[in-house]
């Protein structure tokens, strides 16, 4: 079996590798080969396609706020720049953020940052609260923050489907394929294996790999802190929920919004309870419903005590354990080994931002955009946080 070559190839076509590829391609017109490796080319288990896939300013990075800042605007120009099929049905119906007893200062700190980087992101009080949603119980919330525009849910099969489109029709050649085996010299990665015994030798390579991304870097020698965390979704069916329900995420973790005639909603474990998810388990955890998520949207929003199940699904976060933050761009010491990984929940709405991104680092060698040099793997290596603290 003879080897291939690529300029550029990418491990992981979901909608990182597919951004990235599609910027170097389409946008950029990169005159190199890329060639996207994908071991899952159905995207069953992709992070992307079992997303809840919403988008939001409130954060509380600045590099974050910017990242989604430029997926809005990218969502909303698709259907127009790539015709009605690539629409992602953007609907911008809101954040509703509630911190619990003693969160309003860091709520507070938030909101000044997301304003500063140009968010309408509103305060209230637990009255203010009340009065500008009057179907909220506020017991126990101590101040809310709501981000009227720029924020919401989107189709993310749309998105992907779109971006992978574009990138093949540019040049980009996809494989199916599972890396097993990554060869590093003299400071290089020279070439990739995959399972089925083939070789292709890359000029750069970009760990584009989800939660698999820990793995894919520990083929080359590197420690990537990211795992994947399992997150289950429920669908679920109240006949007298609130008209004009934003995006709601309750103190306790718990989270709910619209989708067609139904609701989305789930739960994020604090932090000793959220483990390492096997990697093939994508089982749903449907006890979370009874123990967490009905109890906490009934509390909540009290029209949802009379709610039913409807069904559920589970996917896993690219979780970055260090910071919960992106960890995107070149390697300081393998000079053609890329990131774009552990964005901890967030990536699928960054991912147009992330590529366009990491396209612009190895096709001029620095970001021309977005600064996102506080997100390089510089910090991983010295066990530097940047702690992203609206992490839902």
């Amino acid at each position: 079996m003879s080897d291939r070559s690529a300029d550029v190839v990418i491990v992981g076509g979901a909608a990182m590798g597919s951004s990235t590829a599609f910027f170097l391609k389409h946008e950029m017109d990169f005159a190199g080969s890329v060639l996207v490796a994908e071991r899952d080319p159905a995207y069953l288990r992709a992070s992307t396609s079992l997303s809840a896939s919403s988008i939001r300013l409130q954060f509380s990075t600045p590099e974050n706020i910017r990242l989604s800042a430029f997926g809005v605007e990218f969502l909303r120009s698709m259907g127009t720049r790539f015709g009605p099929e690539s629409d992602p049905r953007l609907h911008e119906g809101g954040y509703l953020i509630m911190a619990g007893p003693g969160g309003e200062d860091l709520l507070k700190e938030n909101i000044s940052i997301q304003r500063n980087e140009g968010a309408d992101t509103e305060f209230y009080s637990e009255a203010g609260l009340r009065e500008r949603f009057p179907w909220i119980n506020a017991d126990g919330v101590s101040a809310a923050a709501f981000g009227p525009n720029r924020e919401g849910w989107f189709d993310p099969t749309a998105l992907l489907g779109t971006l992978r489109r574009q990138a093949k029709t540019a040049g980009t050649h996809y494989l199916h394929g599972d890396v097993v085996a990554i060869e590093v010299a003299n400071g290089k990665i020279e070439a990739v294996r995959l399972a089925d015994g083939s070789r292709i030798v890359c000029g750069a390579l970009v760990n584009a790999a989800g939660p698999n991304a820990g793995r894919v870097a520990a083929l080359a020698g590197v420690a990537l802190p990211v795992e994947g965390r399992k997150r289950t979704a429920f669908v679920v069916h109240c006949r007298d929920a609130p008209a004009g329900l934003p995006l709601c995420a309750d103190p306790s973790g718990v989270w709910i919004r619209p989708e067609g005639a139904y609701h989305i909603a789930g739960w994020t474990p604090s932090e000793p309870e959220d483990k390492a998810a096997d990697a093939d388990d994508f089982e749903p955890e449907l006890s979370e419903f009874e123990d967490h998520v009905w109890p906490a949207l009934a509390r909540r929003i009290p029209a949802f005590e009379a709610t039913r199940m409807i069904r559920a699904w589970a996917g896993h976060y690219d979780y970055n354990t260090l910071d919960q933050n992106g960890i995107i761009g070149r390697h300081p010491e393998i000079e053609n080994l890329y990131f774009i990984n552990g964005f901890s929940g967030h990536g699928l709405q960054q991912s147009p931002a992330a590529g366009r991104a990491l396209a612009e680092l190895i096709v001029h060698g620095t970001f021309k955009t977005i600064d996102l040099a506080r997100l390089g793997y510089e910090r991983i290596a010295r066990n530097a946080p940047l702690r992203e603290h609206n992490v839902l």
